[in-house]
């Protein structure tokens, strides 16, 4: 047998091993934990055990987690629910299962398949190929909807009430720093090098955190308002007649 017809020494292949395992952290960047939770009831869970009293307490952490990276659109998903679900619920715990989420465009369109997975962690809204439910209760299937007639990018509208809000976000108003975008486009042409890689990644969370923690309450950043039909608010927001609002793009320059 010649040297190139012979096994690998197994001793010089990396194992994973329980030690290194155990030793690997996670390090998220600090300022998720200052962006505020979400606290929904999810009546399925408590019935089933899983959670007492069937709370459970969401934060962006993970709806990074979820999406496997922290970007504007991830962000942008995460607040605007719960902007939206604060309208909704006002004074009492949103109630996951129970709310049904419209999107004016398809999933095929820009982020928008990011964005319905953050709203569905967080609501428990699925399309055609969610949860069927138990015992004819807790469906979650058929939830999430396209409607491209809606004026603005997204509605969310409790089941049990009929309630609902119309909502999008134009993050163009909280614009990238120049000099992210030109690493950004090097990195197009070219690997960074490791100084530059870090640069890049403290440059795009700024951005993050300021439309999450400084922006996040901005209404023309963040943009929640009472669905109309004939004019009028739809029952249970507040009953306030609003003006009917132009088509509302998700901004995501």
């Amino acid at each position: 047998m010649n040297r190139t017809d012979e096994p690998p020494d197994a001793s010089a292949i990396p194992v994973a091993t329980a030690t290194t395992a155990t030793t690997a952290t996670m390090r998220l960047p600090a300022f998720f934990d200052q962006v505020p939770k979400l606290m929904v009831r999810d009546p399925m869970a408590e019935l089933l055990g899983c959670a007492e009293g069937g709370l459970f307490e969401y934060g962006y952490a993970d709806a990074v987690r979820l999406t496997g990276h922290s970007c504007p659109t991830v962000a942008m998903a995460y607040w605007l629910t719960v902007r939206s679900l604060r309208v909704l619920y006002p004074g009492e715990l949103p109630v996951r299962g129970g709310i049904e989420v419209q999107f004016r465009d398809s999933a095929r369109s820009g982020e928008v398949g990011v964005v319905a997975t953050v709203v569905q962690m967080l609501t428990g809204a699925a399309g055609s190929s969610g949860f069927k439910g138990l015992w004819g209760r807790f469906s979650r299937a058929g939830l999430l909807r396209i409607a491209p007639d809606l004026p603005m990018s997204l509605r969310f509208r409790r089941l049990d009430t009929g309630a609902a809000v119309d909502a999008a976000a134009d993050l163009s108003l909280v614009p990238a720093d120049p000099e992210l975008q030109r690493l950004i486009e090097r990195n197009a042409r070219e690997p960074l090098d490791s100084a530059e890689m870090a640069v890049l990644g403290q440059l795009w969370q700024r951005r993050v955190r300021h439309l999450l923690l400084e922006a996040g309450e901005d209404p023309a950043v963040f943009m929640v308002r009472p669905a109309l039909r004939n004019g009028k608010a739809l029952p249970g927001v507040g009953g306030a007649l609003v003006r009917r609002e132009r088509r509302v793009p998700i901004v995501v320059r």
